[in-house]
């Protein structure tokens, strides 16, 4: 993703930051729960753009619902460089997962997830998980076996 919308991201967080009266934890939840708002926004252009309540008839323009999906991703890019500082390698290596789905999905595997994600899964099954990050407060190997469980066993 260009260089520009995460700097334009990073400025958004770092206004909302300074004008929050939140506590973190409070700011974090809220700004996932704006995708919500956000997202009820480009239903509500679509209704208005198909005309779809009789009472208003059409409201809205097809490029509103344009501007209001675009609400929603800088929502979600606000909302996700708060949950992380490194919220562009986060976005780019959830992008690369999705491609590489995809590809397989077009390309007849059966089972489309990535081969680290199969290990990661058969490994956490086996009692044995070798997840970056899993281990427990204290650094105990093993400590995050249930984590590692949960997330292996997570829907996409």
């Amino acid at each position: 993703m260009d260089r520009h919308i995460w700097e334009s991201v990073d400025e958004l967080v770092a206004w909302l930051d300074g004008q929050s009266t939140q506590s973190p934890q409070e700011e974090r939840l809220l700004r996932i729960l704006k995708l919500s708002e956000e997202v009820g926004e480009v239903g509500a252009a679509v209704i208005g753009a198909t005309g779809q309540n009789p009472r208003k008839g059409v409201t809205h323009t097809w490029e509103d619902v344009q501007h209001e999906l675009c609400d929603v991703v800088f929502s979600a890019l606000v909302a996700l460089r708060t949950l992380t500082p490194d919220a562009a390698r986060v976005f780019a290596d959830r992008l690369a997962y999705v491609e590489q789905r995809s590809a397989a999905s077009r390309s007849g595997r059966e089972d489309c997830r990535p081969e680290a994600e199969e290990a990661a899964e058969e490994e956490a099954v086996q009692g044995t998980p070798k997840v970056e990050g899993s281990e427990g407060p204290e650094g105990a190997p093993g400590a995050g076996k249930e984590a590692a469980k949960e997330s292996a066993a997570a829907p996409d």
